[in-house]
């Protein structure tokens, strides 16, 4: 994604100046530049929901569906198949059930009273989420907490 771009140009500039020593202060003023149009564009708000729902549709197209076999076999090697018991049967519950885990997690969340504030003055979203690899689907939830705000007696 953006990183692998930033990792390449990155790459590319490196490669440049060790063939080119004389680009140097045309670089370090190119670099001021990107440096202070990325700090800009990080500074508009972005949805993180639909961030992350475009993240997943740039990951599914861009690798799952190129890899049809690499991820068939993870989801194949991912797939619950009743045999455990102590710990391992506890994690194979949790991916049964992965949503309602999700969802208590997130109820658990609410327990930390700068969470909970946050929360209640919408400021903080809590969202649920589920990458379900074995279908090339991704999941994005809300709840519902119907908070109020606290009392002081």
């Amino acid at each position: 994604m953006a990183n692998d771009a930033y990792e390449d140009a990155i790459a590319g500039l490196t490669k440049l100046l060790s063939e080119k020593s004389d680009l140097e202060g045309i670089a370090a003023a190119k670099i001021k530049q990107i440096t202070a149009d990325l700090e800009a564009a990080g500074s508009r708000d972005i949805d993180p929901a639909e961030r992350m729902k475009t993240g997943f549709i740039q990951f599914r197209t861009e690798k799952y569906e190129k890899n049809p076999d690499l991820y068939g076999a993870l989801a194949k090697g991912q797939s619950p198949k009743k045999k455990y018991s102590g710990a391992g049967a506890a994690i194979e519950y949790a991916v049964l059930h992965l949503k309602e885990a999700v969802n208590v997690s997130l109820g658990n969340l609410l327990t930390y009273p700068f969470v909970r504030e946050s929360v209640v003055k919408n400021t903080l979203a809590l969202k649920g989420a589920h990458y379900d690899f074995v279908n090339g689907k991704f999941e994005l939830w809300d709840l519902d907490f119907n908070i109020l705000p606290s009392l002081s007696v």
